[in-house]
């Protein structure tokens, strides 16, 4: 019979007006790794924040090594050995690796003059910690001297350091280039070798089959189902997690106009891209494939005027514009969805009616004056025509779902009536349905003239949605390709590192 480290009984959580788990029940065994997936809003976030102290069940039991525990606190958590690894990391950049792994816990000693931290017992210690889960990193560096994926292993060694039975990693691959999820990947499998039960969110349906032993299906806040590795199919997945979803593909009718509105000549960005050469048509959905690394997201930040470039032309509809800014090349028509749409593309405690104005109010005010009724038409539209889900729209936007608060992000810019948007990793967090809702946004909009450029880290979503696909590495535009001329593999190996 087996031994379970962690059983989960009838967990239900309500909150005023709504409830985000009605009854998930799950037995976790050590040394194995259990894939929690769901679509946005199905309760995923909320089991994470129960079993990490950071909110407590209305009912339900928990039990740890057979006894029932309460997780009052993320303290109390790792207390009774579970530790969690959040989508958004928690580490200090300007701090090293070792300072970081113990960061709140660092050893002290007395000296005559006061108390001390003890360096060589703090990088010792964190040595340690790295050598017992064959990590080889050195606990001098700065982390932000670090790559994204190496990051994610200091924050994992940070977890790791409180000895859990239990390790929850929430989106683990979310930023990470393919290399750097074989090296998470590689560390995951050491842990379970050593008997940890990991429990592992991700809304990348294909890589569940290269890491999980069993994945469990959340749906509208209740456990649809557990299924092994070995009998899951990409097509029963989904069914578990939707219902039915038609897969689209790109539509046949999307024709680009071959009129340029965007020229970008001999752009250079040192160390980040070089003379770099693009043409992109009216109506057309232009890819760009490439590593984290490969300068793509720079490339995007300097093109709408976010960050300066050393030398080179940007043209839209053929107007050369000095010294682009984000004010300026709007003025050109431009618009674009940041990667970190948290940070740089939502006000988080601002309304979604708010949100949804921010980059349209001189569009939309009236002699300096902006009012709910002027607001009211913009908003609407894009409610309705990008289906977003919403009870109230002058609630925080924080509470939408990932997916709806990106499909705000989107229509925030498209109030701005533009004729060319940028799409930095528009799909990054958000479920399945969700990111067909994305694609069907870009080629509604296709249809309209509008043209777009779409960076994803998920080439296959490139091969599905784009007309055409450059390939960057290194910072340079190597080649073009065109999605039904080029299978996902030779994609991936166009766009890896040498």
């Amino acid at each position: 019979m087996a031994e379970y480290k962690l059983e989960i009984e009838h967990i239900r959580k309500e909150y005023p007006g709504t409830v985000a788990l009605k009854d998930f029940s799950g037995q976790f065994e050590g040394g194995k790794v259990y894939a929690l997936i769901g679509k946005n809003g199905a309760g995923k976030s909320t089991v994470v924040k129960i079993l990490a102290g950071a909110v407590q069940p209305t009912r339900g039991t928990i039990r740890i090594d057979g006894n029932v525990v309460e997780l009052r606190s993320p303290d109390d958590a790792f207390t009774k050995g579970i530790a969690t690894v959040y989508q958004e990391l928690s580490l200090i950049p300007e701090l090293t690796v070792g300072e970081n792994i113990l960061l709140g816990r660092l050893p002290k000693k007395k000296r005559c003059s006061g108390i001390f931290i003890d360096w060589p017992t703090v990088y010792a210690q964190a040595q340690a910690v790295l050598d017992s889960i064959q990590v080889d990193l050195s606990v001098g560096s700065k982390v932000r001297e670090l790559s994204v994926g190496k990051q994610q292993i200091v924050e994992i060694a940070k977890a790791m350091s409180f000895h859990p039975s239990v390790l929850i990693l929430d989106e683990p691959t979310s930023a990470l280039a393919r290399h750097e999820t074989k090296s998470l990947f590689e560390l995951i499998r050491k842990l379970k070798s050593q008997g940890v039960v990991i429990i592992y969110v991700s809304h990348r349906l294909q890589e569940l089959d290269e890491i999980a032993d069993t994945i469990t299906v959340l749906r509208d806040g209740a456990c649809t189902g557990f299924i092994g590795i070995e009998k899951a199919t990409p097509e029963n997945i989904v069914k578990m997690m939707f219902g039915e979803v038609v897969q689209k593909t790109r539509p046949k009718d999307l024709r680009v106009i071959k009129e340029p509105v965007l020229e970008v000549r001999n752009l250079s960005r040192s160390p980040y891209f070089k003379e770099v050469n693009f043409t992109l048509y009216k109506g057309e959905i232009l890819g760009i494939a490439g590593m984290l690394g490969s300068g793509r997201s720079e490339l995007l930040r300097a093109i709408f005027g976010v960050d300066p470039y050393d030398r080179g032309e940007i043209r839209p509809h053929g107007y050369l514009v000095e010294n682009p800014n984000p004010v300026r090349m709007k003025q050109q028509g431009l618009a674009m969805t940041p990667e970190n749409r948290k940070e740089e593309g939502l006000v988080q405690n601002a309304s979604t009616r708010a949100n949804l104005c921010i980059a349209s109010m001189a569009r939309i005010a009236f002699h300096g004056l902006i009012t709910k009724v002027k607001e009211s038409p913009s908003v609407v539209r894009q409610i309705e025509e990008l289906q977003i889900k919403i009870s109230d729209r002058e609630a925080p936007v924080s509470e939408l779902s990932g997916g709806n608060q990106q499909k705000v992000v989107i229509g925030n810019w498209l109030n701005t009536a533009p004729t060319i948007i940028i799409f930095d990793e528009p799909t990054r967090g958000i479920d399945v349905q969700a990111k067909q809702q994305i694609f069907q946004i870009m080629w509604n909009q296709s249809r309209k003239g509008l043209s777009s450029i779409f960076v994803s880290t998920e080439l296959e979503e490139l091969l599905e949605v784009c007309h055409r696909i450059l390939i960057m590495k290194h910072g340079e535009i190597l080649q073009e390709v065109f999605p039904e001329e080029i299978e996902l593999e030779t994609l991936y190996s166009l766009c890896m590192e040498e």
